[in-house]
């Protein structure tokens, strides 16, 4: 392994100076894009690009790509086609698109008014490190295990193993995460061992957080054909005290509770803004059993109103929300989202709604969300 840190070349130019006697604070952006009925990878890829060509001068922190592997020649043709050949860390899952489409959806986290740094190990980049307020982040991409042919469990910890060293290249810990995204090839058949092996393994861990990283665990496939593939990001101050807290769910009972080991969500404060990052969120009753069976629009109300009650208690809300990700069991329970949003007057939310199955065969819907508020201004004398 040989690990370098390299200055990213995405962006044409760099972010223009700002005037004279003025400062202005870098700013990271999420560009989500979800395909049509009936769009190809190119149309929505091409939506990406225009989306950070207007951002004027965002470098790609991340991209995480949801599609058929089945079309994989297509999406990868799209993709040089639109942002280039590729110069950060991806996550591709195998996300199926609720109406049929090869490539799901797209989301890119982008950075503007800094650098990005790019971490290379054997000729690929694997993370991307960057300032953000006071705090210095890590977005770390694909992290697989080693070994495709060993037990799931074993997958596991090599797996988390692979993230740590990735972080590790670009001077961060596995104790410095404060998010996860955990996607597990047929999940519902090995769950309960995937929670005993990460939980084995953190605890070694003394996280900076004081708790475990807020997540998300859905059942996908990956390129490489092995148990499961991770992502991360990672978040460490600057100067001062934390940047990072881990929030209760006034709803719902911590998810260690019944065996599970992540933080229902996490705060950053980052000096300029704050944001929460709101773990996978599902229809479960404050002592952790499953709520409303076999009722979608319950399991999507309940699952709504749990995040909206995490947000308020920040001073946060729909509006403020940055990007998500809504899973569901079976295609046709995407209305029953659609329909939640539209009542309660959520317009265009930021969301990809991804196939795929969750963490419990009675779990019909998911949602991961990220809300961002800003608490001074951008720009100061």
């Amino acid at each position: 392994m040989h690990p370098a840190i390299l200055p990213g070349t995405l962006s044409p130019s760099r972010p223009d100076p700002p005037p004279a006697g003025r400062t202005r604070s870098a700013r990271e952006l999420v560009v989500t894009e979800e395909a049509r009925p009936g769009e190809n990878p190119l149309a929505v890829m091409r939506r990406v690009a225009w989306a950070l060509h207007k951002a004027g001068g965002a470098e790609v922190i991340g991209l995480m790509l949801f599609g058929a592997f089945s079309a994989r020649a297509e999406i990868e043709a799209a993709l040089r086609a639109t942002l280039g050949e590729t110069d950060w860390p991806v996550l591709w899952i195998d996300g199926a698109s609720v109406h049929g489409a090869p490539l799901a959806g797209a989301q890119a986290f982008a950075l503007k008014g800094a650098a990005v740094e790019r971490v290379v190990v054997d000729g690929r980049v694997i993370a991307s490190r960057y300032r953000l307020g006071r705090a210095e982040l890590c977005w770390a991409g694909e992290s697989l295990p080693r070994d495709p042919g060993a037990s799931p469990g074993t997958q596991t910890t090599q797996a988390f193993r692979a993230l740590e060293t990735s972080l590790g290249a670009a001077g961060f810990a596995l104790g410095d995460l404060v998010r996860t995204w955990c996607y597990n090839h047929d999940l519902l058949a090995w769950y309960p061992e995937f929670n005993h092996a990460r939980t084995a393994l953190y605890r070694t861990v003394d996280f900076r957080l004081g708790a475990t990283p807020a997540s998300t665990g859905i059942s996908a496939a990956n390129r490489a054909g092995a148990a499961l593939v991770l992502a991360g990001l990672a978040a460490r101050p600057l100067s001062g005290g934390p940047v990072a807290t881990p929030l209760t769910s006034p709803l719902q009972c911590p998810a260690p509770a019944y065996g599970s080991s992540f933080s229902r969500a996490v705060e950053l404060d980052l000096g300029n803004t704050r944001r929460v990052l709101v773990s996978g969120t599902a229809s479960i009753e404050p002592d952790g059993a499953t709520a409303w069976r076999g009722e979608v629009w319950n399991q999507v109300d309940l699952t709504m109103r749990v995040i909206e009650a995490i947000l308020r208690s920040r001073g946060l809300g729909w509006s403020d929300a940055t990007r998500g990700i809504a899973y569901f069991k079976s295609p046709g329970y995407a209305p029953a989202f659609d329909l939640w949003c539209e009542r309660a007057g959520w317009r265009n939310p930021p969301v990809v709604r991804l196939h795929c199955d969750i963490c419990r065969d009675d779990l019909l819907f998911e949602l991961e969300l990220d809300a961002e508020v800003a608490i001074s201004e951008p720009e100061t004398d």
